[in-house]
């Protein structure tokens, strides 16, 4: 009988590095462990997208596009390289016109993407049609990831006073498992080649993850990857359901950029796995290789490191279990099977003490929200000397989510939700009514600029907020492409020379704005240097020439003009011409 496999998806060089260090990773620590990578042959890994382009170009002056390039010429074709976008949002809030859309996705492919996971903030699949046609059509592979969130906690006495006003229950099983189930089977309808779900939170338990990965395996027909985070507590156990219930392709990050925010170790999942009788295909000695060095970037990044703590070192290629360690991921197998969530959870929680992977957030898990939609919000107050209110924002925030059609809290979303629950908080201590203050985001996000939100907007709130009833999708007429400068004082070079360029001047106006004008000047810059070089090398070589003369013939071709002080400007001339 084969042997099970089961493929692994690596995070390490971006969402683990986003995770953890706010995508601080220079190209010269990516390329220290690019040939390991390349050894340790992952089904696939993930290197680009997500807050990567913005942030090198914002931080480090690095070109993403050449990036991308460099991991690729690394890596070759021995794993799948891929990427995060937001479908027909891209990066941005507003949805772009095609031809950004097609320009993306097909230099992205040309430049190394394998695959691109293409996600929506509101998980409208009409947001990712285009984009799913344009990868295929360049030979990548479309993974359409739906977006896991939990239905909004209302307290006893919201629902109280919700009835009382509106007579009315407030809503509620939204987001289940049919939900979920629905939304895979449209994705494979328009031609997605794998299903993700994106639990980018950390939200969703173990049992939930059995029930839906079940269903998944039995009624779509594509293969099924599962990626989720460590923050509240969830995520090790939740992998571990999703491999006994069948997945096919789970996400982890290496040892030294696991756990907390991040998503869980692949050394854990590969001793679950052998335990299994499951082959990843994974090379576990370049894995072993790639952790050390991953350890000395870690502290190179020490004034990003959101845990600080480090997991303790553990060689899994040669290290044994201790024993009672070892009974452990037994008993967490058999919770796995049996479906004993509680067990599990706790189980697991024991192996990650002992290795020392962060706690559970518990903050984040009761308020079941994105821990960076948590930290921002608290930043947000903190900023306005009012963080003593957090808790009277984090109620706020299901109303919020009602109110604006329950969008998942997924960035941008989150960000979008979490701003307003501030606002409207402050309204609140203002005594002025809810939604007074409010974002331009927060108002187009309950237009439908965006896209259609799980549950209607009352149109009643849509037009006290917006002034109109009806749904309004962005209209890409209105799309202003962005301006390519010409700088004369640099010789009327282009702030943008070709299609990369403008496309990132169009997905990050502002950032790619700074980044590419520095290009340009460095550019020019470097143009006059080598002028200069190429003026100094003909003086060189004039002056070697000239020195090869008789003195009569130095005489003479000064008179008949053939060279000249300027030209060759050494010590004598004053005394040659006088002679």
């Amino acid at each position: 009988m084969s042997k099970k496999t089961l493929k692994i998806r690596d995070l390490t060089l971006r969402d683990g590095q986003q995770s953890l260090f706010a995508t601080r990773m220079t190209q010269d620590q990516v390329d220290r462990v690019l040939p390991l990578f390349k050894d340790a042959r992952f089904y696939a890994m993930e290197v680009w997208g997500g807050a990567v382009p913005d942030s090198i170009m914002r931080y480090l002056s690095e070109n993403p596009w050449e990036r991308l390039e460099k991991i690729k010429e690394a890596i070759g074709d021995v794993s799948l390289l891929t990427a995060l976008s937001r479908g027909r949002n891209l990066f941005g809030y507003n949805p772009y016109p095609e031809e950004v859309i097609e320009g993306f996705n097909r230099l992205a492919v040309q430049s190394g993407i394998g695959i691109m996971r293409i996600f929506d903030a509101l998980n409208d699949v009409e947001n990712m049609k285009s984009t799913i046609r344009y990868v295929k059509q360049n030979g990548g592979i479309a993974d359409c990831a739906i977006s896991f969130t939990v239905d909004p906690k209302f307290s006893t006495r919201q629902k109280f006073r919700s009835w009382m006003t509106h007579f009315k229950a407030l809503p509620h099983d939204i987001f289940t498992i049919d939900y979920f189930v629905e939304k895979a089977r449209q994705l494979e309808a328009l031609g997605a080649d794998m299903i993700s779900i994106k639990d980018m939170a950390g939200l969703i338990s173990p049992s939930q993850t059995g029930k839906l990965i079940r269903r998944l395996k039995s009624e779509v027909r594509v293969p099924i990857d599962f990626h989720t985070h460590c923050t509240p507590g969830y995520g090790l156990a939740s992998v571990l359901s999703a491999i006994v219930n069948g997945v096919d392709i789970v996400d982890t990050n290496i040892w030294n950029f696991a756990g907390g925010p991040a998503a869980p170790a692949y050394e854990l999942i590969h001793i679950f796995c052998n335990k299994l009788g499951i082959d990843t295909g994974v090379n576990t000695e370049a894995v072993a290789a790639i952790n050390k060095e991953l350890k000395t970037i870690r502290q190179e990044l020490a004034e990003f490191d959101t845990c600080k703590s480090f997991p303790i070192e553990f060689d899994f290629t040669k290290e044994k279990l201790p024993k009672e360690i070892n009974k452990l991921f037994i008993k967490a197998i058999y919770h796995a099977k049996h479906d004993r969530e509680e067990e599990l959870l706790c189980t697991c929680l024991e192996i990650e003490t002992y290795f020392n992977f962060p706690e559970p957030d518990e903050a984040v898990k009761k308020a079941e929200i994105p821990g960076g939609m948590y930290t921002n919000m608290h930043a947000q107050l903190k900023q306005l000397k009012l963080d003593h209110l957090l808790p009277r924002v984090l109620e706020l925030v299901p109303l919020v989510r009602i109110k604006s059609g329950c969008p998942p809290l997924v960035t941008p979303t989150s960000q979008i939700v979490g701003v307003q629950a501030v606002n409207c908080v402050i309204d609140e201590n203002k005594d002025l009514p809810y939604f007074t203050t409010k974002s331009i985001q927060f108002v187009n996000l309950v237009k439908g600029v965006y896209g259609r939100t799980p549950i209607p907007v009352d149109p009643d709130f849509r037009e006290q907020l917006t002034g109109v009833r009806e749904e309004t999708a962005y209209d890409t007429k209105n799309y202003k492409k962005q301006e390519n400068t010409v700088f004369e004082e640099y010789g009327d070079m282009k702030i943008a020379e070709n299609e990369k360029d403008e496309l990132l001047l169009e997905l990050f106006p502002t950032v790619a704005r700074d980044f590419l004008q520095k290009c340009v000047e460095e550019k020019y810059t470097e143009n006059i240097h080598h002028i200069e070089e190429e003026k100094r090398r003909k003086a060189r070589e004039a002056r070697e020439a000239y020195d090869r003369l008789s003195p009569q013939e130095k005489r003479d071709r000064l008179m008949e003009g053939l060279y000249s002080w300027h030209e060759l400007s050494f010590p004598e001339e004053e005394d040659l011409g006088r002679s």
